[in-house]
């Protein structure tokens, strides 16, 4: 169940994410009850992975994060009299808050009492039990980080002018950015120290450059216990991208990551201490910030052998025709990303039990609907188009042509 876990898993995060990026947006702008919800949705779509994944390796970060958000919602309903509904899902041990009547949190005298979180409310740090297997193809990517982070940690006598410790991993949602730097994290047996950018730049977890000053020093005090660090940094186009109005706290936090970041560059010190960086939208990131990054790495769509690997994972549940060849299947399935190819084949289970139903055969349990067949798939693809559009992958394409450096 590797590749279902680790492509569904990333879809579900890509979900949390979007929720909690505009859970933030409202509560910044005093829209509290819209905020309320999307923050409910982020904590369910955590939860839920949670829950289909139990032995999914990164399943702690994300509880962290569900606290994390809850912990938000709290706060808003403490003060402005919201009152708890109900739970979001069954087994979930994070409550769920929705508005009281006729109250849409956009107006009140009162203010929402600012959260200070702690580091440890921030981040997840932990040493990863993720391994490269997990993350399925991204061969390049491999190649690449183990370049600039394995080597140099087993043989730093071989890298007299130093090694890179800025890395940034970009490309389309739900493609391996977090597992292939947890993977990383584990080969050299490391300390994995994973935040969001968003969750930084929040204005209700107190100020931001302090967060980033703690993530910092933190990194710092277990390098000094001898183990190398690994600061993983999600969403960094939050943190990092190019505003044309920006606020004095946006200004601050930035030029103390330059100043963090710098630190780490320090010619004099060959210490094992990585920041890398993770983002959808690369051509957001401002170019003093980018420079930082020495090696900046394309995660692509699945590749031929990637796109087998995951359509032998998705049919394994399901009766499809033996005549079936998957390598064919994964010639015409060129440009989906893994959820599109899930989707696929959820999409030929469904034909076949469309039509059984429509035998009028279905409530007898003894019959079963027939084999999926190629001509299935083929049909279901005529009307299911790739979710990453051409567009968007010219555009990864055409930034990775002026800035990629593996």
């Amino acid at each position: 169940m590797i590749a279902v876990s680790f492509v569904a898993a990333g879809e579900l995060e890509e979900d949390a994410r979007k929720y909690a990026s505009e859970a933030i947006r409202f509560d910044s702008q005093g829209a509290h009850g819209t905020a309320i919800q999307m923050y409910q949705r982020a904590i369910s779509a955590l939860i839920t992975l949670v829950r289909l994944y139990p032995d999914y390796k990164l399943n702690r970060h994300y509880m962290d994060k569900a606290g994390i958000y809850q912990e938000r919602v709290k706060a808003i309903q403490q003060a402005h009299g919201l009152l708890p509904q109900d739970t979001p899902a069954e087994g979930a041990t994070f409550p769920v808050f929705a508005p009281s009547a006729g109250g849409n949190g956009s107006g009140g005298s009162q203010m929402v009492p600012q959260l200070k979180a702690s580091f440890d409310e921030l981040v997840i740090k932990e040493k990863p039990n993720v391994t490269w297997g997990d993350v399925i193809g991204l061969d390049d990517a491999k190649r690449a980080i183990r370049e600039s982070i394995v080597f140099p940690f087993e043989r730093p006598d071989l890298f007299p002018l130093g090694w890179p410790r800025g890395i940034l991993l970009y490309g389309p949602p739900g493609c391996g950015k977090t597992m292939l730097a947890a993977a990383t994290a584990a080969e050299i047996d490391g300390y994995f120290i994973s935040v969001d950018a968003a969750t930084i730049m929040s204005k209700w977890l107190g100020e931001a450059e302090k967060n980033v000053a703690k993530l910092f020093t933190e990194a710092r005090k277990l390098l000094g216990k001898g183990d190398p660090v690994i600061i993983f940094i999600d969403e960094l186009d939050s943190l990092l991208g190019a505003r044309s109005n920006e606020v004095g706290g946006e200004t601050r936090v930035r030029n103390q990551f330059l100043k963090e970041m710098d630190g780490i560059q320090d010619k004099g010190k060959n210490v094992h201490l990585y920041t890398v960086g993770a983002t959808n939208k690369p051509w957001s990131l401002d170019w003093p910030f980018l420079r930082r990054f020495e090696k900046r790495i394309y995660i692509p769509l699945p590749n031929f052998d990637g796109r087998i690997s995951m359509f032998k994972e998705y049919t394994a549940p399901i009766n499809v025709d033996g005549g079936i060849n998957l390598d064919d299947l994964s010639r015409i399935s060129e440009g989906y990303s893994g959820s599109d190819m899930r989707d696929i084949c959820q999409g030929g289970q469904l034909r076949v039990v469309r039509e059984l139903f429509e035998s009028g055969k279905a409530l007898d349990k003894s019959v079963q609907p027939r084999p999926i067949m190629m001509n299935d798939f083929k049909e279901i693809m005529k009307v299911r188009r790739p979710s990453v559009s051409p567009e968007m992958l010219r555009a990864y394409a055409n930034w990775a042509e002026q800035y990629k450096a593996l």
